[in-house]
Order: structure tokens, then sequence, then C-alpha cells
């Protein structure tokens, strides 16, 4: 079986090397490029992710099953458009698809299947929203509607960030028409919780759970990044946590299935709790990153399987180790904000066995003489994620941190507190 992968991060290089375990598999082609591939795993090279351009290597590659990794493609219909060519791909349609697209439509579903989530209040107009604050305390969550490349949420601590967010958006139009429409929502306190879950036939299998870490500093500072770090399973989630949670599945499961989705692919379930309940906080309809290099490393069962499961509408049957994996990820000095790249990466071949490294934003350079490569260097903001799977926490972080110390680029930087507990993510 060829595989094709749509994107490139650490998500998708995670994937590929879960995939390329099946004995029936040949070929795994990433569809740009990603620093990791080797052996099975292939880039495909495509210029950018567009419809023209899988279109194109679709007809000249012998591809049996596309997995597409960012939101981004799942919201436009990719999925819809590759099943009408009669291609096998995993993932939702874009009616699905728009759980996550749309925050409204998510908040929506959420309230009318009496899933538990924080107050909120819509808004399509600047002066409607501004009216709208005296329902808030702060402080107070102002959402674009659309996905905004995941930087469409505001966490204001006042007024003045609150109307600063309003205008942004329904002004100076920051997110064009991803901001048309807005959702102001109750802060909620408390820690966070990701749960993956296969979704087959409108029914859901939960996978094992993962806490990551946004923040880029230590100790929780700073801006919010698309995911520092990473553990599973989730040291703070008890069976308490585990009931309510199936309990929020099922209503779910029913939402799923009386809106006609017809669901096939992963749901990623973000939760928050607080004072011992959970809320759901946000779907997302993909595998999340950076929860997925923690989670496959884990799972025993085999994911192709997995996902041929889901495809023809059969229970999922996962499997997962009853082990702690452990991701820190190191960054370009500067992200998420500015940050330099082409920086060679060194000390790659030092590393434990057993140590997995999963490339975010690398790239291989080649010899064009030899055709052979000759260095990976730096080709993003999330550049590596330095993944340790053992028998405990404390194991894990230990390995993590070792190995990261024999790695080296210029301008590299991570967080060095992933996997301590922390008396802040307690509800």
């Amino acid at each position: 079986m060829n595989i094709l992968i749509i994107g490139n991060g650490g998500r998708e290089h995670a994937i590929a090397e879960a995939l390329s375990k099946n004995k029936e598999t040949k070929r795994v082609y990433i569809s740009t490029h990603n620093g990791g591939a080797n052996n099975k795993i292939l880039n495909a090279g495509l210029p950018n992710h567009n419809i023209e351009s899988i279109d194109n290597f679709l007809k000249n590659t012998q591809i049996d099953l596309v997995v597409v990794g960012p939101e981004q493609y799942l919201s436009e219909g990719i999925i819809d458009h590759l099943e009408s060519k009669g291609i096998k791909a995993f993932g939702p349609r874009k009616s699905a698809a728009r759980l996550e697209s749309s925050k409204a439509f998510a908040k929506e579903f959420m309230e009318k299947y009496q899933i538990p989530t924080a107050k909120y209040f819509q808004y399509d107009n600047y002066d409607a929203a501004l009216a709208g604050l005296h329902e808030f305390g702060y402080p107070v969550v102002i959402k674009a509607d659309g996905l905004c490349g995941g930087k469409g949420v505001s966490i204001c601590q006042n007024k003045k960030e609150a109307v600063q967010a309003l205008t942004d958006i329904f002004h100076n139009r920051i997110f064009g028409d991803q901001g048309a429409e807005i959702v102001m929502e109750q802060f909620l306190s408390g820690f966070e919780a990701s749960l993956l879950c296969f979704v087959s036939g409108n029914k859901i299998y939960p996978f094992d759970t993962a806490m990551d870490y946004k923040k880029i500093y230590d100790n929780d500072l700073g801006p919010n990044t698309g995911g520092v770090g990473c553990i599973s399973p989730n040291p703070y989630w008890t069976a308490d946590l585990d009931q309510q949670s199936n309990e929020i599945i099922r209503k779910i499961e029913r939402g799923l299935a009386a809106e006609k989705l017809e669901f096939t692919g992963i749901l990623f379930i973000g939760y928050l709790v607080e004072n011992g309940k959970l809320y759901v906080l946000e779907f997302n309809t993909r595998f999340g990153d950076p929860e997925t290099e923690v989670l496959l490393p884990r799972l025993q069962s085999d994911l192709l399987t997995n996902m041929m499961q889901a495809i023809e509408g059969k229970p999922v049957e996962l499997d997962f180790a009853e082990n702690v994996a452990m991701t820190t990820i190191l960054v370009s000095q500067g992200y998420p904000g500015k940050y330099e790249t082409g920086y060679e990466i060194t000390g790659l071949d030092l590393v434990d066995p057993g140590i997995l490294v999963y490339h975010n934003g690398t790239k291989q350079i080649i010899d064009p003489i030899s055709d052979q490569k000759v260095k990976i260097v730096t080709n993003g903001g999330r550049v590596l994620s330095i993944v340790a799977v053992k028998d405990n926490l404390e194991a894990a972080r230990q390995a993590v941190y070792n190995n990261i110390d024999r790695i080296h680029f210029d301008n590299m930087s991570y967080r060095t507190d992933i996997g301590k507990i922390m008396a802040n993510y307690k509800s």
C-alpha cells in the first residue's frame, strides 16, 4: 500500500512512522518536505498543498490512501474532493470539519446537545459585541469564528484589551472574512486536557489522554504557541473525569447522528477542568500536534488497521501500552514571533536508541552531484520533537533532557520544565 500524507510537520512525521510499521505499507509520501524522511518515508516535493498539485501527483503516482493532517484542507473540503474521484481518504468531510472551522457552529452544537462548555454569545458586528461585554467579567475570551491560522483567540484581561480585540477583528479585519463573526465566552480557569478520538460512522473511540504545554516559556509564561511540549497519559486525569468524559462522548455521538454529519476520522476534544468539572473548550477534527507525537508511540494497535476500520465504519480497536511518553520541542529562538531558519542541526546521530525524533520544521540539504543528504537544517519555528517512552514520567523526562543536550543548532531554544508536576495545573 502506498500512502500520501498531506502536511509536513512533526504530527505528519509521527503518523508516517506509525503507518510505515505495517507490513503492507510500501511507501509513505509526505506531501511537501520533512527533514526526517527516510527508508519507507519519502518526500513528495509538491510545491504546495493545493488541489491542483495534489491531483497531479495522484495522476502520476499509485496511491491507495490519503491521510490529511492540517485543518485548513479539511475545512476546504479536500476529503469530499478526493472521495468524488474514488480515492480512499482518512479525515472528515467538510460538513463535519465545521466543528473546528467554525467556533460558532461548534458552540451551537455543544449547547444543542447539552455538552458542558463556557457561557457564550455570538456577534456579527462591532457595536453589538461591544455592548455584549457587560455580560461577562474579566478576563473574557474573544474568538474569531474561523480557523485564523490558530491565532484567532484573545484572552482579554480588561475592557481596554477587549475593545482592542474587537477593533482588530471587526474594523481592522486582521482575520478577514474568518472574523466576520465572533464568539465571546466566559473565561474558565483550571488545567487543560487533550483527548483524541477515532470516529467511525459517528461512533467515538477515545485514545488515552494527553496534556500539552502551550506557553513558550518555563512556568507557563509568555505567549501561546502551537505547543512546545506534551506528556501522555495526563497525570491529572482521574476516574471521575473519565466518567464525565464518557458521558460527554455519548452526547457528542448523539449530536453527530442527529445532525447527519457522517463523521469519519479524528475528533480532538479540548477539555478544561475547573473545580473537578469537565468543560469542552473546543473541537479539532484532526490529529493534534504535539499530542500525536506522544500518543502514537504508546499505541500498540496498528494505526493503518485502525484507520481502515474507521473508513469502513467498523469499531476501532485501540490498544495503548501502560507506559508514559513525553516530548519537549526544540524551537527557533524568537518563536512564536519572528525567527531565523537555515541553521545546521548536529547531534541527531548521538541520541540514545529508543529516543524518537520527529521533525517539525526541518529540511534536508541534498548534494546535487551524489543526490545524497549532506545535512539537515532548521526550516520552521518548531523544529524537532524529542520523545522518550518510559515506565514513568520522571524516567521519560530525564531521558528527553539528557538527549537534548546532545543536539545543537544556532538559536535553539526550549522549555526546561516539561513533565514537572506543577501546582498551577491543578483544578
